[in-house]
């Protein structure tokens, strides 16, 4: 796939307690922020972003690391290494990604909360989407501690890393305490996964099964519903991995997200 020149989307910045991050922005409707798996705003990131848009929804992709619209597996093999190691490096060296520690939201979030609550006021309806993915699925979970998050959809969550952290995702017990209590009150929130996938391990979902209850719809997929072209291990639900057809696992995954918007963002606002 080539780059995306993302013409249809504008760049402006958001800026809360002294953080600034560039913002793309496209769409009408109540928001959605999509927050990109590594290595950034890929073609795919920015394709699964214009579905949501397509359904009604203002789409919001803050740019926390990569190029936004790079497609990070074009060129020569070197060009690609090269890439992802610059991009690595990024998110390693950044303060705003909790990557290893035990019970601990990353940093950024105070951040995305901000920008959540400042689209809802910009976009209306009766609130805001958010939409994590590989080392941000877990995001979507510590926004939603934020009364303006109410379709909150964990893709891959892979944080923290290491096998010592396989049941427990990147949010403080303080912040997974208030999710608790809006599940209760009617809060959904969504879990994709395959079922292989040793980076979005599935005792993560059964803790989060667990300290959820029924609020967390957990879709985990068989290995081999994963498009044999992505690359790598089946890992990316909702891009690289997605077989875009009807009736294929890894599309109706795709339509329980876009559902879930809809449902929550859309309907009877």
């Amino acid at each position: 796939m080539a780059d995306d020149g993302l013409e249809d989307f504008t760049r402006t910045s958001f800026r809360h307690d002294g953080t600034d991050h560039p913002v793309l922005r496209s769409g009408t409707g109540p928001a959605v922020v999509v927050i990109a798996e590594f290595p950034g705003i890929t073609p795919q990131v920015a394709g699964f972003a214009r579905r949501v848009r397509d359904l009604g929804c203002t789409v919001v992709l803050p740019v926390l690391f990569g190029v936004p619209g790079r497609d990070a597996l074009a060129g020569s093999s070197r060009r690609v290494a090269a890439g992802a190691l610059r991009t690595a490096a990024q998110v390693c060296i950044s303060r705003e990604f909790s990557l290893f520690a035990l019970g601990r939201t990353s940093p950024v979030i105070p951040w995305l909360r901000a920008l959540a609550r400042a689209e809802h006021a910009r976009c209306g309806g009766p609130g805001v989407g958010a939409v994590g993915m590989c080392l941000t699925g877990g995001f979507a979970l510590a926004m939603a501690t934020d009364e303006s998050v109410l379709a909150p959809v964990l893709s891959q969550p892979s944080l923290p890393l290491g096998r010592r952290r396989r049941e427990t995702t990147d949010i403080s017990e303080a912040d997974l305490a208030v999710v608790e209590q809006r599940c209760a009150a009617g809060l959904q929130v969504l879990g994709v996964r395959f079922e292989g996938d040793r980076l979005s391990p599935g005792t993560r979902f059964a803790t989060l099964r667990r300290r959820l209850g029924d609020a967390f719809v957990a879709i985990e997929l068989p290995d081999a519903a994963a498009n044999p072209d992505g690359f790598g291990a089946p890992h990316s639900v909702l891009t690289t991995h997605l077989v875009d057809r009807e009736g294929e696992p890894t599309r109706e995954a795709l339509d329980e997200v876009l559902d879930l918007v809809r449902v929550r963002l859309l309907v009877g606002a």
